[in-house]
């Protein structure tokens, strides 16, 4: 039995899904290997796990951090796109609420463009949610692009609305 399916039915068990249905390597990726199958909100479990990492991570490695953020937000926009597409074709649905790969990448986006400290970070989980859950345009409009690419655009531009009203703050 492959790692893919192995993940896949403990996950299907931990859910209460059919344990007979395997995940396939996109959907483990595009669900950020299981977040997405959090209870109540995995969006929002998505968006509170990567704020904790990036703050890990700006916390241990002050210098090189902001390298790393870019180098993984180029590395994974692509991966998103395409990953969170194919994972929504293979479960039948245009943008199932388990792929949350897209909230990973628009939190870190407002993230990248915050001040480093606590209460900036906490700020940025805040209005990353905001405008991710209202979706003011253009976001909800991203929306209607085809498969990865509009699962993943509307939380690139709620990323970027997020943190550049991070950045005016601090800048005023």
């Amino acid at each position: 039995m492959e790692v893919s399916e192995y993940l896949g039915r403990k996950l299907l068990r931990l859910t209460g899904r059919e344990s007979s249905v395997s995940l396939s390597a996109a959907q483990l990726f595009a669900t950020c290997f299981g977040v997405g199958y959090l209870p109540f909100a995995p969006g929002t479990w998505a968006s509170i796990m990567t704020t904790t990492g990036w703050f890990a991570v700006y916390s241990l490695f002050p210098r090189a951090a902001l390298v790393v953020h870019l180098v993984a937000l180029a590395v994974l926009v692509p991966l998103s796109w395409i990953t969170s597409g194919l994972a929504a074709r293979q479960m039948g649905l245009d943008d199932p609420s388990v792929v949350v790969i897209d909230e990973v990448l628009g939190q870190s986006i407002t993230l990248a463009l915050a001040p480093v400290g606590v209460w900036w970070f906490l700020g940025g989980f805040a209005l990353f949610r905001f405008f991710d859950i209202l979706k003011p345009p253009p976001i909800r409009r991203c929306e209607r692009f085809p498969g990865g690419l509009g699962i993943t655009l509307d939380d690139l531009v709620a990323g970027v609305y997020g943190g550049l009203i991070l950045w005016l703050i601090h800048a005023l």
